[in-house]
């Protein structure tokens, strides 16, 4: 099993590390390993590291804009669209190469992907909010790659406190044991109506693969709408909500899974709170109902509706 953790292992090889920290940088190879920097921590606050952990040797590389490294088992990329007026052909581009690169090395099954969007909900040069540009951009990509790449994997769609945009994605060989989940509570988001923007966001609400249940950055979205407008208290409820149907033991058996989980079995979880200022009652409120050793952070940024004000993500390893 992949080992994704944000505290620096000791003596192991490394697949990738993302830097959560003031200032974003590129995607590069720092002592051997690819590395992406991504602004979403306040000033003063103390930064972390996400860190993917390789299961046997690995070969790092660049390919264009793109770092990655590949240890016979998984494969590890990043890649950064810099600020742009327009956002679509730059991401349709980004996503196209990042596929072309994971096929070409054998690791076609896209598992788990994050997409991290500066001024989110900011409006374009054609006055279309960002991430509906974005969101253009990234369907065409799939689309293109229909039956090539495996299907539409869990991801995050989430904002930044800079500009430019951040992917990084782990993907599998072709041999994968991997099942995409939706959610019963939820409409798919790739069948969303065009309400929501001239492309629907191109995601699955989770993904089991090789054991690890990757589940989508999810919010207070019932069917395709958002509810609790306005009440964080509220918002938080409905999404620990739409997390246990996800996770649940009738959900997962859609996929011959054995099983269920509960809220206390996620790990590296990380919770997305639009204002500062309500971020103690949600920590409060997870202290709760997440395992007292879950790896939590918290992070202070926009999220892909202007309604929305929390979404949360995680892992059950």
């Amino acid at each position: 099993m992949l080992e994704h953790s944000i505290e620096m292992p000791t003596e192991r090889s490394l697949l990738g590390r993302v830097i959560f920290g003031a200032n974003g940088f590129a995607p590069e190879i720092l002592d051997g390993v690819p590395a992406l920097g991504v602004p979403m921590i306040a000033g003063a606050e103390p930064g972390f590291q996400e860190i993917f952990t390789a299961v046997g040797p690995v070969m790092a590389g660049r390919d264009g804009g793109l770092a990655y490294a590949a240890d016979g088992r998984h494969l590890f990329c990043a890649v950064q669209v810099a600020e742009r007026d327009i956002y679509r052909d730059a991401a349709r581009i980004a996503y196209d190469s990042a596929f072309e690169l994971a096929t070409r090395l054998g690791y076609p099954n896209i598992l788990r992907m994050w997409n991290l969007v500066g001024g989110i909900i900011d409006s374009n040069a054609d006055g279309t909010e960002i991430y509906r540009d974005f969101c253009v951009g990234r369907a065409e990509a799939f689309a293109l790659w229909t039956g090539r790449i495996g299907r539409i994997p869990a991801a995050t769609g989430i904002g930044t406190r800079g500009r430019g945009v951040y992917l990084y994605f782990l993907a599998g060989r072709a041999d994968a044991n991997v099942h995409h989940l939706e959610n019963p509570r939820q409409t798919p988001a790739y069948h969303y109506p065009e309400r929501y923007g001239p492309k629907a966001p191109s995601f699955a609400r989770a993904t089991l693969a090789d054991g690890t249940l990757y589940i989508s950055g999810t919010a207070s979205i019932i069917g395709d709408e958002t509810v609790c407008q306005g009440d964080i208290a509220g918002q938080l409820e409905v999404t620990l909500d739409n997390i246990m149907a996800l996770i649940s033991a009738e959900n997962l058996r859609q996929v011959q899974a054995v099983g269920g989980y509960a809220l206390r079995d996620l790990d590296l979880i990380k919770v997305y709170v639009r204002h500062a200022a309500d971020l103690p009652l949600v920590r409060s409120r997870c202290e709760e109902v997440f395992a007292p050793d879950a790896r939590v952070v918290y992070l202070n940024v926009d999220i892909c509706r202007p309604d929305l004000l929390v979404e949360i993500e995680g892992i059950v390893p």
